[in-house]
């Protein structure tokens, strides 16, 4: 695989992560201009944002809890020269998810749906870690 195939889910998670954080910092902003949010209020780091600002917030947040490991996976493969079709498609796979996940987080917030998002893209991350630790280990 080359290495661009390899790094597009890459890139396309890390635009996700930026467009969180986008997100996050313009409810930020209308929150406070609206009054809703008062500064000092959130001026030491208190969780006193508005219930929409906060979703965004832990979306972003979560965008640096088991993404790392996606991360990590792909840091090693690539080098090592195992990142072959499996990751590139079970990436994009797990990538979605990831798409999902966020779109849930951010808007219904289904606990159910989105936490079932998530353990779909969890299992498809320990289907990765699996196999690339089976090639590396040359029992595949």
């Amino acid at each position: 695989m080359s290495a661009q195939m390899v790094l597009l889910p890459v890139f396309v998670q890390v635009g996700l992560t930026f467009a969180l954080l986008i997100g996050m910092a313009l409810a930020r902003r209308r929150s406070l201009v609206s009054g809703e949010t008062k500064i000092r209020d959130i001026a030491l780091g208190e969780p006193n944002w508005a219930k929409s600002v906060t979703q965004i917030a832990n979306c972003y947040r979560n965008q640096f809890e088991l993404p790392v490991l996606f991360y990590a996976l792909i840091a090693l493969a690539l080098p090592l020269r195992h990142a072959d079709l499996f990751i590139v498609l079970m990436s994009w796979v797990f990538v979605v998810m990831r798409f999902a996940h966020a779109g849930v987080f951010v808007s219904s917030n289904d606990l159910g749906r989105r936490s079932t998002i998530w353990l779909a893209g969890v299992l498809v991350l320990l289907a990765m870690w699996i196999y690339f630790a089976l090639r590396m280990l040359l029992l595949i």
